[in-house]
């Protein structure tokens, strides 16, 4: 029995891990994944985390890792299928061995949606992006491409627009679905182009992306675009399905939890990309850590 289990070892989960183990809690952390990190391990350089700016995103990874190792968090790695709920503790199943805690940190995370076309996985931290909050500043007066049409994708060719030379915004149909107010303000931008009814069907470039092949979903005429970055925005999935059946979530399948970081199973806390939050980013996952095992410290002085 341990005081504390932590589900998923990215940002949130490892900052939960450090906290859990200064509060004098036994914490096992399960991670499914052999590397610790979560989506940082696949950010080629962090520039806006403080005290750290350009650190790349594997050494940060590794660096959270160590650090909650050094504070004797134990680790498991196994692929967590659901949670029980046994009143005085929780059960945590996994692929092959419950595990019992009187407390839960869920910190699995999200992952982005991608397009699947070939470049993409290779050139990724290279061009490719699912952040431009996290990597605009890296684009900074050079020509870049958004592909996406709802609120995420207008706000991020908005965003990139105050420094890029150039935006594209790529979208497979003939309108956005993106809030009228960000639409209006996109389309105000004398830098943002968009290409309407078009897809992406390879991202190109040798270290660097340098260029997409696009297709007319009307016309099914080929071109090319030049660009030296493009960021991927249809859409972000949380990784909750093993806990969507008996904790609360929204339409998005995002855990409802607020800045105390509390779900709906007394004693189960969500950390990180998978609560209902409106920025995400590593700073406020490891925030959203600390403030989980300070609401779990609370809970269990009760029971």
């Amino acid at each position: 029995m341990y005081d504390l289990i932590i589900i998923g070892s990215g940002p949130a989960g490892l900052s939960a891990a450090v906290y859990g183990r200064r509060a004098g809690f036994s914490t096992l952390v399960i991670e499914k994944n052999p590397m610790s990190g979560g989506q940082v391990l696949n950010t080629y350089e962090v520039d806006n985390y403080l005290g750290l700016p350009g650190i790349n995103g594997f050494d940060m990874g590794m660096k959270f890792r160590e650090h909650a190792e050094k504070m004797r968090a134990e680790f498991v790695e196994a692929d967590v299928t659901g949670i029980r709920d046994e009143g005085d503790h929780k059960t945590v199943l996994t692929d092959g061995t419950a595990y019992e805690g009187r407390a839960v940190i869920i910190a699995s995370g999200a992952v982005h949606s991608r397009l699947g076309v070939p470049g993409e996985e290779e050139l990724s931290g290279m061009g490719v992006s699912y952040c431009a909050t996290c990597d605009g500043a890296f684009f900074r007066g050079k020509t870049v491409a958004v592909v996406g049409g709802g609120d995420v994708a207008v706000e991020d060719a908005i965003f990139l627009a105050r420094t890029c030379e150039k935006v594209y915004l790529i979208h497979r149909r003939d309108s956005l679905r993106a809030a009228r107010s960000l639409q209006q303000t996109m389309l105000a931008l004398p830098n943002v182009e968009v290409i309407w009814d078009s897809v992406v069907e390879r991202i190109s470039g040798e270290d660097m992306v340098q260029s997409l092949s696009l297709r007319s979903k009307k016309t099914g005429e080929a071109s090319e675009l030049p660009v030296q970055g493009v960021f991927i925005a249809v859409g972000i999935r949380p990784n909750s399905e093993a806990f969507t059946g008996n904790i609360a979530a929204d339409e998005k399948g995002y855990l409802i939890a607020g800045e105390d970081c509390a779900t709906s199973m007394p004693g189960v806390y969500a950390a990180g990309d998978i609560r209902t939050k409106r920025l995400r980013q590593i700073v406020t996952a490891v925030a959203d850590g600390a403030n989980a095992v300070e609401s779990a410290q609370g809970w269990l002085l009760t029971q």
